[in-house]
């Protein structure tokens, strides 16, 4: 299986391919080409990977791939950056988010079924054993809260670059059709609060302190009780979510349903639309 890679400033690319290539872990997979040009940060991967292309533009990928990681850390460009494996018919991995609209999203999730092109997107959060256990533990929950930093000013599309985990976790853990989203700024968090289903939601993003920020954290509520954990990424939390893919790659399947790889990209529409004082109260 030959994995191209678009977007590769993103850190989650060097686990990528330690575990592809330099530990050979995800059985016949490889990375083999890279785009975005000649410079340090693609030499070095290249060297590290044993990785022997190395092209321009992402659609100079085609021809050389299977399947595509596009990893870029600003979910404005992912539109246009699957769009030609989409329509090529290759399986896609849009790394977190996988847009910054909805409008986008869509047309990336409608060239996927008019193509046949398997396509998936996920915050390596929703992955961590911690979130599987909530997950596994709750059934269909009353309440849930998820808790974690999310900087609107921040580079790479503002709150979407990390309020993506946040949400992700909190719909892994609610299934089902949203309601509109309400979003309340109180000093540094913007708190978005929805249903999913019969599920009350509510995330807390929490802009960073100047040294360090809060963690990652997740409660939910059933009439029997209530379970919460801290949510601590490991060394390799985005193998998971890779290992989902290469499954995706080989079976046709997509591991998230497509009206779920919608959900947070309008989850996170409203609250960006919020922060840029933009109306509330509808859905994105």
């Amino acid at each position: 299986m030959r994995i191209g890679i678009v977007g590769t400033d993103n850190s989650h690319v060097d686990q990528i391919v330690r575990h592809l290539n330099s530990d050979a872990a995800g059985g016949d997979a490889r990375v083999v080409a890279l785009s975005g040009g000649r410079g340090p940060r693609n030499d070095a991967l290249a060297a590290t990977g044993d990785i022997a292309r190395v092209v321009e533009a992402p659609a100079d990928l085609l021809g050389l791939v299977d399947a595509v990681v596009v990893a870029d850390r600003d979910g404005a460009r992912h539109r246009d950056q699957a769009m030609p494996f989409l329509t090529a018919g290759l399986p896609v991995f849009v790394d977190k988010p996988l847009a910054r609209t909805s409008e986008d999203a869509r047309a990336l999730i409608d060239a996927a079924r008019a193509h046949d092109a398997p396509l998936t997107s996920s915050s390596a959060l929703r992955w961590l054993p911690g979130t599987e256990e909530l997950a596994a533990r709750a059934g269909t929950p009353e309440l849930v809260v998820v808790s974690g930093p999310a900087d609107p000013d921040g580079d790479h599309g503002g709150i979407f670059f990390y309020g993506i985990h946040a949400v992700d976790i909190a719909l892994r853990l609610a299934p089902g059709a949203l309601s509109a989203v309400r979003t309340d700024l109180t000093g540094s968090t913007a708190v978005a609060s929805f249903t999913a289903g019969p599920t009350r939601v509510v995330v807390n993003l929490v802009r960073p302190g100047s040294t360090e920020q809060i963690p990652f954290h997740a409660m939910v509520f059933t009439r029997e009780g209530m379970a919460g954990r801290t949510l601590v990424p490991g060394a390799d939390y985005c193998v998971p979510g890779l290992e989902a893919f290469l499954t995706m790659v080989r079976t046709g399947r997509p591991p998230i349903g497509y009206a779920d790889l919608l959900r947070p990209v309008e989850v996170l529409e409203a609250v960006d639309a919020a922060l840029r004082g933009a109306p509330t109260g509808a859905r994105a």
